[in-house]
């Protein structure tokens, strides 16, 4: 079974939606192959992201940076898995309040150190929440599960 890892940071039901949504992607009944594994940002870590075949990331905004979570993620998993995670297939969501790019150029440059290889571009929302958005991340999840079942990624 190929691991597909979702980290990401759920403090508002909107973003729990948003998260639910590329879950249930990912475990759509034509995917064979692919196990989808949640884990919060504070509680993911090393060994998880050592395990696991894709990652998607998912973060809110909080001042025009990834959440605090997200980057304390960052900070305990950088460099057990420097030289061990290169070329990891990756997927960024953001939920920002007006604007979200703040907080994907946080993860990008980050992500960009670890060498990791972005396979499907961003996912930013922002503003009020929109049921429309639930849809491009059922997509997002379904996508990255079926290129690893696939041999794609």
């Amino acid at each position: 079974m190929r691991q597909l890892l979702v980290v990401s940071h759920t403090p508002s039901p909107n973003m729990l939606r948003l998260t639910d949504a590329i879950l249930r992607g990912a475990r759509h009944e034509d995917i064979e192959s692919v196990t989808a594994n949640h884990q919060l940002p504070l509680a993911a870590n090393a060994d998880d992201v050592l395990a696991c075949d894709a990652v998607i990331l998912g973060t809110t905004e909080n001042f025009g940076y990834m959440s605090g979570a997200m980057k304390d993620f960052f900070d305990r998993i950088y460099y057990p898995c420097l030289d061990k995670t290169r070329g990891l297939p990756y997927a960024l969501v953001v939920k920002g309040g007006s604007d979200g790019t703040g907080a994907q150029r946080s993860v990008e440059r980050i992500v960009a150190g670890l060498g990791w290889r972005l396979v499907q571009p961003p996912l930013v929302f922002t503003g009020e929440f929109c049921d429309t958005w639930l849809e491009p991340c059922e997509e997002l999840g379904l996508g990255m599960a079926a290129g690893l079942d696939a041999g794609i990624f």
